[in-house]
């Protein structure tokens, strides 16, 4: 199933859907084939990354100055799409682009710009953000990894979990506290190029119940010395509200793949129940079938024009936290009812790995809890409510 079974985003003009296509044969012909393989060793490979950088799937937004094409969010959503409508759902190419990149875009030295851009853009590097902790998830003013001054250079101790692209990333927007008795004030950001520190170590890929070709991995940093000039922004303290600015759009890109993996999971079901028969007759042609697709179809068309909406939002500059939040949490929620209501119409080979709508149903779950979970997305527009 390759075609969007979703009405077309009003957003999408010729040159994106140029990009569209570029993403289905990079999708197709370079990853597609060795998902399988991905799947069982936990990784997509580092050759992926340098795939991507040399078709331009990586750093839409740098602009050309800094070695990119010089787009704009636009992109990198049309990019995530196509990945979990074809069902390449476990390369964090969208983390690695609409997450990691903007906050050396946002906030780095022009220094920085210039030297680690280019290599984001080109793959050399694989971007990971490092917030989570063993006893620290969605409270981010409860970190305990510390960055300690020290003359010329700062020295990073702690632990980090559940850190997307964790096993093969070399550049790490890391999480710490600058002084820890200064709360939210306290926490600044630095970028950890683990390749040319010591004391770093990437930990054991982590036993997921799904995304298995992602890797997840632990982090350790033990007294890693990095120099001041990797300090993300001007000044110590600045971390909290740098990780505040760049939230919405990581919420905005968790609803992306949601809707995504809803077009594919309809369209998979609809070519299921139409081969599938019982009783003498396919499926398809059962009301209850229909009646199920109808409103499947419905909530999906729903979910879609709400998403469009976010996009064109952000794409203004209009989105704000709250609104980004209710699209992270209803449609991840909606995707988890819909991919649901799909297996059931599969019947018992839904529950067979050999079917794509099995894998969906273990992949979708996590993102009702990364990137905040939805209990903390409802305080989020809930607070918005209140300060009206």
């Amino acid at each position: 199933m390759n075609v969007s079974v979703l009405p077309k985003s009003p957003w999408i003009d010729a040159e994106l859907t140029m990009v569209e296509d570029a993403c289905r044969q990079f999708y197709q012909r370079d990853c597609l084939p060795y998902y399988e393989e991905w799947e069982e060793r936990g990784d997509v490979g580092r050759e992926t990354w340098e795939k991507a950088g040399s078709m331009g799937l990586l750093g839409a937004m740098v602009p050309e100055e800094y070695g990119g094409p010089g787009g704009n969010f636009a992109y990198d959503a049309v990019i995530a799409y196509q990945g979990n409508l074809l069902g390449v759902d476990g390369w964090g190419g969208g983390l690695h682009n609409a997450i990691v990149i903007p906050y050396v875009l946002n906030y780095g030295s022009e220094d920085q710009k210039k030297r680690l851009l280019p290599k984001l853009v080109s793959g050399e590097l694989i971007g990971a953000i490092a917030m989570s902790e063993p006893s620290t998830g969605s409270d981010l003013q409860g970190i305990k990894t510390t960055a300690i001054k020290e003359g010329n250079h700062y020295s990073i101790s702690g632990q980090k979990t559940f850190i997307t692209n964790g096993k093969l990333a070399n550049l790490v927007v890391t999480v710490a506290k600058t002084d820890p008795t200064e709360g939210a004030r306290g926490t600044s950001l630095f970028l950890v190029e683990t390749d040319e520190v010591e004391g770093f170590r990437h930990g054991r890929n982590l036993d997921k119940i799904g995304m298995k070709s992602n890797d997840t991995s632990e982090l350790f940093y033990d007294s890693v010395k990095v120099p001041t000039s990797s300090l993300l922004g001007p000044e110590e303290g600045q971390g909290f509200f740098q990780l505040m600015g760049e939230l919405p759009q990581e919420r905005l890109l968790i609803a992306i793949y949601a809707i995504a993996r809803i077009d594919r999971a309809l369209g998979v079901t609809l070519d299921y129940v139409k081969e599938r028969k019982a009783f003498g007759k396919s499926i398809s042609e059962y009301q209850n079938t229909q009646f199920e697709l109808a409103e499947c179809k419905t909530e999906a068309t729903i979910g879609k024009v709400f998403v469009d909406h976010c996009i064109s939002e952000h794409l203004l500059g209009n989105l704000t936290t709250e609104m980004a939040s209710m699209a992270k949490y209803w449609l991840t929620d909606l995707q988890s009812k819909i991919i649901d209501r799909c297996l059931q119409l599969h019947g018992g080979y839904g529950y067979m790995n050999e079917y794509p709508i099995a894998r969906m149903y273990r992949d979708n779950r996590v993102e009702r809890i990364y990137g905040g979970t939805n209990e903390i997305m409802k305080v989020l527009i809930a607070r918005g409510l209140w300060s009206k």
